[in-house]
């Protein structure tokens, strides 16, 4: 139908033109908070622009996996919310279409931002990961920016630490210089002091050349007499020196080697081929580490022969006296003996310790290759999820804009990455399995998602706010306060002659009821659990009080309205039991921490019901009042 596939243009245009401002908005900051990570290794290195704009534009392609979930829950929960608050999708609705047909459009969308999530972690993500973590391994070697400050020991320099008390930026020269140099040890320090000098680069940036003016050098030298207390030094003074220091401050790229075992700068099938080869060599370290038991049980059994059983052997073992054995022979035999059996135990721990460390960490590198594996579905997968989220919940929620929407997002991202990033490190630390794990935020979050998509198709009340605020009004025991204002139009005045006795008998039968029920003192427990429900007495009462007001609101009358949002809004239920169905009232009655709780806020509901009572009986006094001194007088 051609108005359908209008509706479906407006409903992609729409959708298209918010995710593509979320999805940048959430990819900027991503890229700050990686930035804010290594923002150390950036800083005072003097790096060149093209450096930079490598590191961001390499940085930004492995972020686009992980932007693509939160630009896709923002957008939808806007989209959604704004067609709520503009009434659109009531007007949809009424129109006869569901919410799963105005969904459709955007499904296949979604779905294709799925794929593009998979192609950039399996295609665009392992090469930028490998460029990204060369960059920052080279910017992590490279020497720091040569800006010696004033008044601060500098320690940039490897095996030197500098300070200048002034520095002339215009001419370079430093004054009151210190230079302490360790790159021979701290034993072999030697300690420059100066009044000026200077400090230059060599051309081919590999080395610091320092001229100094007036100044001493102090140098330890090593003592031929090892038992010598004082420690030799030689002392120069110059006029001149003249200095070389190593210092290398070109940007080198290092080789790109290093990555090709890291499991994030592989595509699916290298991963799973570097899974397989690393299962097959746990699996020779166990079938080696099985026939190294074998022969020595072998060893074992031979050498238990010779007394023609293992059981005959062990029990001649036994039969011997070790310490007599050991007392017999001479100390130098027995510490050789001791020795022997210390080396021999030492060795097998050693070779044990290797072989485990091996497995083990070849086993963290096969989960961690897996946990990646399944991530590069999951992590695409969520898309989708979040879509099934966002849409239904701002069709439910109905606010637009960047306010509402965004409280939500963070707070449905936050969720998720708690639960994602605690199955990835159950899964890592071989917890769990790595499909268990890394399927753990979809398992959570994937029945939320088609919950709110049946509830909101369905038009469901339960997850409708004002529900939820009407209840939570009601435990809190909120209520609204009386607004009477004056009625442009009325077509039927009060009966002033017959108010004032009726307001009378309604006060009369509060006192009565107020006399027979002391609502001040508390209740009693057992009673309160197990009594009568209703109390038909009160329900009379504020039925007919609001029939009054409702009747006197129609008065012309200022001095009358105004006293009418005098009367309280009184809640008739509130002061019995809190549920209506009578076991689960016993129960919480039995359960004394839940019952204590009730019961105390029932004896506060039923304190404000004789304060309110009393308060209608007040307000009819006055009510009263006027009517007779200011309405039936007048007329």
């Amino acid at each position: 139908m051609p108005h359908l596939k209008k509706l479906d243009i407006f409903i992609l245009k729409s959708f298209s033109l918010l995710f593509a401002g979320t999805f940048f908005i959430c990819l900027f900051i991503f890229e700050m908070q990686f930035l804010w990570r290594y923002v150390d290794d950036l800083v005072g290195k003097g790096l060149t622009v093209d450096v930079l704009a490598q590191f961001f534009f390499y940085a930004s392609l492995t972020l686009v996996p992980a932007s693509l979930p939160l630009a896709v829950l923002l957008a939808s929960l806007i989209t959604f919310g704004n067609f709520g608050e503009r009434f659109e999708l009531i007007a949809m609705k009424a129109a006869g279409i569901s919410l799963m047909q105005i969904m459709r459009p955007l499904i296949v969308m979604v779905a294709l931002v799925c794929g593009l999530s998979f192609f950039f972690q399996n295609v665009i993500g392992p090469k930028a990961q490998t460029k990204l973590w060369t960059l920052l391994i080279s910017m992590r070697q490279k020497s720091p920016e040569l800006d010696i400050p004033e008044k601060v020991f500098y320690d940039q320099i490897d095996g030197y630490n500098l300070y200048v008390e002034k520095k002339d930026r215009n001419t370079g020269m430093l004054y009151n210089v210190m230079i302490y140099n360790f790159a021979n040890g701290f034993d072999n320090a030697q300690i420059i002091r100066a009044d000026s000098g200077r400090l230059e680069m060599t051309e081919d940036k590999q080395h610091l050349y320092l001229h100094l003016y007036s100044g001493e050098q102090f140098e330890n030298l090593q003592s031929q007499n090892m038992k010598q207390q004082n420690v030799p030094y030689r002392r120069e003074s110059f006029s001149v020196k003249h200095a070389l220091i190593e210092f290398n401050a070109n940007f080198n790229m290092v080789d790109e080697g290093f990555m090709t075992s890291q499991s994030n700068s592989k595509d699916m099938a290298m991963l799973q081929a570097s899974i397989d080869s690393m299962s097959v060599v746990v699996d020779s370290m166990g079938t080696a580490n099985y026939i190294n038991n074998v022969k020595t049980a072998y060893r074992i059994h031979q050498e238990s022969r010779a007394e023609d059983s293992l059981k005959v052997h062990e029990a001649n073992v036994l039969a011997y006296d070790v310490d007599s054995i050991m007392n017999a022979m001479s100390p130098t035999d027995r510490q050789r003996q001791l020795n022997s059996m210390l080396n021999s135990a030492n060795s097998q721990l050693s070779d044990w310790n290797m072989r485990t460390l091996n497995i083990s960490q070849t086993s963290y590198s096969i989960r961690r290759h897996r946990t990646a594996w399944h991530e590069k579905i999951t992590l695409s997968l969520a898309c989708m999820v979040f879509f099934f989220i966002g849409a239904p919940l701002g069709g439910i929620i109905r606010k637009g804009g960047l306010g509402m929407p965004v409280v939500i997002s963070v707070l449905i991202f936050i969720f998720y990455y708690i639960v994602n990033n605690t199955g990835y490190k159950l899964a890592r630390d071989g917890n769990w399995l790595a499909w268990e794990g890394m399927w753990l935020s979809t398992a959570v979050l994937a029945p939320i998602g088609v919950y709110l998509t049946y509830k909101s198709n369905n038009d469901s009340v339960a997850l409708n706010i004002e529900t939820y605020k009407e209840l939570l009004k009601r435990l809190l025991g909120m209520r609204a306060e009386r607004n009477i204002t004056r009625k442009d139009v009325v077509i039927l005045d009060p009966d002033y002659v017959t108010l004032p006795q009726a307001l009378q008998n309604l006060s009369d039968r509060i006192m009565n009821y107020t006399s027979r029920h002391d609502l001040k003192r508390p209740a009693n427990y057992m009673k309160m659990w197990g009594g009568g429900q209703q109390d038909d007495e009160i329900d009379y009462i504020n039925e007919l009080l609001e029939m009054m007001i409702v009747d006197m609101a129609n008065s012309r009358n200022n001095y009358l309205l105004q006293a009418l949002n005098n009367y309280p809004v009184m809640l008739p239920h509130a002061h019995l039991r809190p549920f209506k169905n009578k076991w689960l009232n016993i129960a919480c009655g039995v359960v004394l921490p839940v019952g204590l709780i009730l019961y105390f806020r029932s004896w506060a509901f039923r304190v404000r019901l004789a304060n309110d009572l009393e308060r209608v009986v007040q307000t009819n006094k006055e009510v009263i009042t006027i009517i007779k001194t200011r309405i039936l007088t007048d007329n």
